[in-house]
């Protein structure tokens, strides 16, 4: 008697532990943003025309828009958009704290960040250029190997100058505006940057010119946290990508904002 009751302890034991191992299972970040009835997007605020803030303070651009034209697909009203600012240097961060929900800012496809992110199919593809003074005499960026040289923090041309011309002076800040005043204020000799970017600065500034040349191919894409629970979210945004490509909305968004 004493044994068989020592055998049944034993099997309730077991069948306990075994209950307590089980693993919860864990909400995907797609259900969350449906039940929170709100979308949280990272954009920039000082990167025409993709995302910067107009003369009243509201944010508007190229991936302002794409980012409602997200919300309004996934929840049915882009007043359900709640947009956070982020820059080169802590959009990333911003992502993985889990206060945003996606990141579309400008923001290049590359291994390393791979190894961090999630990105979505690309929407939109730049590449590097020079911006200079419109009385500057440079005319490539093999004339830059010893000269003063303006980026912003965060974006990939930092890498790129440093392992292709390690004697340039680089010089470094934190947002666009405040690199190409420095520019302006005669700081360096150029600046490089995406050149979708530099247009935007440019457009309307006789005293600065983009150089004609292209450095390289930066595939802008949506970037979501690299996590199993993420993955329906990433799949509904390459659906919604696809859908605005086919059936031209994507085509009218570059069009508004001027993009090649």
């Amino acid at each position: 008697m004493f044994k068989k009751l020592l055998s049944a302890l034993l099997f309730i034991t077991i069948i306990c532990c075994g209950c307590g191992k089980k693993e919860p299972v864990l909400q995907s970040d797609l259900s969350k943003i449906k039940e929170r009835d709100q979308l949280i997007v990272g954009v920039k605020i000082d990167t025409p025309p993709f995302g910067y803030l107009d003369k009243q303070g509201k944010n508007i651009g190229f991936d302002v828009d794409l980012a409602k034209l997200i919300t309004r697909e996934l929840l049915g009203d882009e007043n359900k958009l709640i947009l956070v600012p982020v820059n080169p240097a802590n959009r990333i961060m911003k992502l993985s704290a889990d206060e945003v929900d996606m990141v579309i800012a400008t923001m290049s496809i590359t291994p390393n960040r791979q190894m961090i992110v999630n990105f979505s199919a690309p929407y939109h593809t730049a590449g590097q250029a020079i911006l200079v003074k419109s009385t500057s005499k440079i005319t490539s960026i093999a004339e830059l190997s010893d000269k003063k040289i303006i980026i912003v923090f965060g974006s990939t041309v930092e890498k790129n100058l440093r392992s292709n011309y390690p004697n340039a002076q680089i010089i470094g800040y934190k947002t666009y505006p405040e690199a190409v005043n420095a520019l302006k204020s005669g700081v360096a000799d150029a600046m490089i940057a995406d050149d979708t970017i530099l247009l935007g600065f440019s457009m309307n500034d006789k005293s600065l010119k983009i150089l004609p040349k292209r450095y390289s191919r930066e595939p802008y894409a949506v970037a979501v946290r690299k996590t199993d629970e993420s993955e329906s979210l990433l799949d509904f945004i390459d659906d919604e990508l696809k859908k605005a490509y086919n059936n031209g909305e994507m085509k009218k968004l570059k069009e508004k904002w001027h993009i090649n």
